[in-house]
C-alpha cells in the first residue's frame, strides 16, 4: 500500500484528522474538541493556542498512534477568516477572531471600529469560504483587513496569522498559508503577495505575515512528513464530496450551514454567491448561512437533546417555525442584525418539537437558496458532522422534496485535506481525480406527508426572510 496522508480540519467547535490510504479508507480518526467564545451576537473568537496549536497536535499525535503505516504529507484545513496576532516566537497573545467577528468590520483609520478596546476580550482556556468583500461579514475592504486592525493596536503583537499559519508553524516551524487562504483575505493579498499600501494603513509590514506558498509545495517536515502550506476547509470539502455534475445541492453541514447548487453556466445572484467549483466547467452557486449547527446546537442547548428516532416519529402536521438568525444571518440576507424567533409555537409543542423545527429550519434555509438561484435541482449531497444526525438529513429532504445522499465520511474537510496532502507528497500530479475519494453511505427520500405539510411552514419561513 502506499504511504498514508493525513489531513487536519480546524472546525469551528474541534480539530477533526483522518489517515487515509490511496483508495480513500480512513485508518484513524481524531476529534479534539475546543470551545468558541461567543458572548455575544458580534463577538465570535477561538483561543488560538488552545485550538490552532494544542488541539491540532493532539490530533496528529491521535493518528499517528493510530496506525503503524508510514505518512508521506500533511495539510491543514481550517475555517476562513481567522486570525490572531502572536508574538515574535509565534505564540498568540491576542483573541483568534473568525469569520463574523465585529472587529471585521474595523474601519479604515480605527483600531477599535465597533468594539472597545478596553472591553476586548482575552483569549481563554477551556469553522467556510467567503468572499472577503461581503457586506455582512466585514467592511467593504474586507473582513480580514479589519480583523488586521484591530489585532495590530493590541499590546505584544508582532505578526499577524490565521489559524493555518498557527498550525504550520507549530507542526514544522514555518508561518505559512496556501495562495487560496491568501486570497480569501483579499484585498489585504491577490493570493502571491501581501498589499504594501494596506498594511501601512494597517502599521504592519509583508514581513509580518505569513508566506504564502504557491498550490500544495511542501513547506517543511515533521518527523519526516511533509508539512503543506493547508487549505480552505470548504474547498477540502468540495474535493471529495461523492458529486461534481449539473443539478447537484452540495450542502455542507457544519457549524457554518453551506449550500451549493452546481451548475455549468456562470451566473450571479443577488445575495449569493458564484465561483468555480472543484470540477473543470462546473459553477457552485451558493453561500455560507448561520443555521447550521452553530443554530441547532443553541437550540439544543436550551430545549435540551432528544434521539433522532423520537423526533422522526413527530407527526407531519404540528411544528412550530424557526428563523434561525442567532447571530445575524450571512447569504442570502446579509444582515447583522436579524435574530432567532419562535413562531407558531402553543401549549402542545414539547422540546423535540422546537428541536425537529431548528432542523427544518436548516432545510428551509437550503431551500431557500435553491430556490433563489432558480437553478436546476435534481438532488442534495450532504457532507460534514451534521450527517450524522438523522433527523438532521431527514429534515433536510422533507423540507425541499429532494432525495439527501449522505456522504459516509463525516470528517469531509480533514479528508479533502488529506487528498490534498497526496498532491504534496508526489502521490498525485493534482487534486483533479479527488471525487474518486467520494463515497454515499445511504440516501434519504422526502416523506410524502411530512413534505406537503413542510411547504406551510416554509411559506411561513419565507414571510419573515423577504421583508
Amino acid at each position: 500500500m502506499d504511504d498514508l496522508t493525513v489531513g487536519i480540519d480546524i472546525g469551528t467547535t474541534s480539530v477533526k484528522a483522518v489517515a487515509a490510504g490511496d483508495d480513500g479508507t480512513v485508518v484513524a480518526r481524531a476529534r479534539i474538541p475546543h470551545r468558541v467564545v461567543a458572548p455575544g451576537p458580534d463577538r465570535f473568537e477561538h483561543d488560538p493556542q488552545q485550538a490552532w496549536v494544542d488541539g491540532v497536535l493532539a490530533a496528529w499525535k491521535s493518528v499517528r498512534a493510530g496506525t503503524d503505516q508510514p505518512v508521506a504529507a500533511v495539510t491543514v484545513s481550517a475555517m476562513v477568516p481567522s486570525m490572531c496576532g502572536v508574538d515574535s516566537a509565534g505564540k498568540p497573545v491576542t483573541p483568534g477572531l473568525l469569520y463574523g467577528d465585529a472587529r471585521g468590520r474595523t474601519p479604515a483609520g480605527s483600531s477599535d471600529g465597533a468594539v472597545d478596546q478596553d472591553a476586548a476580550p482575552t483569549p481563554r482556556s477551556g469553522s467556510g469560504a467567503a468572499p472577503a468583500t461581503d457586506a455582512s461579514e466585514g467592511s467593504t475592504e474586507g473582513e480580514a483587513a479589519g480583523f488586521a486592525r484591530w489585532l495590530a493596536a493590541r499590546d505584544g503583537v508582532h505578526a499577524l496569522w490565521p489559524a493555518q499559519a498557527v498550525a504550520n508553524h507549530a507542526l514544522c516551524g514555518v508561518a505559512a498559508i496556501d495562495s487560496s487562504t491568501a486570497m480569501a483575505m483579499t484585498p489585504m493579498s491577490d493570493g502571491q503577495g501581501w498589499a504594501p499600501e494596506l498594511l501601512e494603513e494597517v502599521g504592519m509590514t509583508a514581513e509580518q505575515l505569513p508566506v504564502i506558498s504557491p498550490g500544495a509545495a511542501p513547506i517543511g517536515e515533521l518527523d519526516r512528513v511533509l508539512v503543506s502550506a493547508g487549505t480552505i476547509d470548504a474547498l477540502g470539502e468540495q474535493l471529495v464530496a461523492p458529486c461534481g455534475d449539473v443539478g447537484d445541492v452540495l450542502v455542507m453541514c457544519g457549524t457554518t450551514l453551506l449550500p451549493w447548487i452546481l451548475t455549468d453556466q456562470w451566473i450571479e445572484v443577488d445575495g449569493l454567491w458564484t465561483f468555480p467549483s472543484a470540477r473543470a466547467g462546473i459553477m457552485a452557486v451558493g453561500g455560507a448561512s448561520n443555521a447550521g449547527g452553530l443554530f441547532v446546537d443553541r437550540v439544543r442547548a436550551l430545549v435540551g437533546d432528544a434521539p433522532s428516532e423520537e423526533l422522526l416519529a413527530l407527526g407531519p402536521d404540528d411544528l412550530p417555525v424557526w428563523l434561525p438568525y442567532v447571530r445575524g444571518e450571512r447569504t442570502p440576507l446579509h444582515d447583522t442584525d436579524r435574530r432567532a424567533k419562535l413562531l407558531d409555537v402553543h401549549v402542545g409543542h414539547t422540546p423535540a418539537h422546537v428541536l425537529m423545527a431548528a432542523y427544518e429550519a436548516a432545510g428551509f434555509v437550503v431551500r431557500h437558496h435553491i430556490d433563489l438561484s432558480g437553478l436546476r435541482a435534481d438532488r442534495i449531497v450532504a457532507v460534514g458532522g451534521g450527517t450524522q444526525s438523522a433527523a438532521w438529513m431527514q429534515a433536510l429532504a422533507d423540507t425541499t422534496g429532494l432525495a439527501v445522499d449522505v456522504a459516509a465520511e463525516p470528517y469531509s474537510a480533514a479528508l479533502g485535506a488529506a487528498y490534498h496532502s497526496r498532491v504534496t507528497a508526489g502521490l498525485e500530479a493534482d487534486t483533479s481525480e479527488a471525487r474518486r475519494w467520494g463515497r454515499v453511505a445511504r440516501r434519504v427520500g422526502p416523506r410524502a406527508g411530512h413534505a406537503a405539510a413542510a411547504e406551510s411552514r416554509y411559506r411561513r419561513f419565507r414571510e419573515d426572510a423577504d421583508r
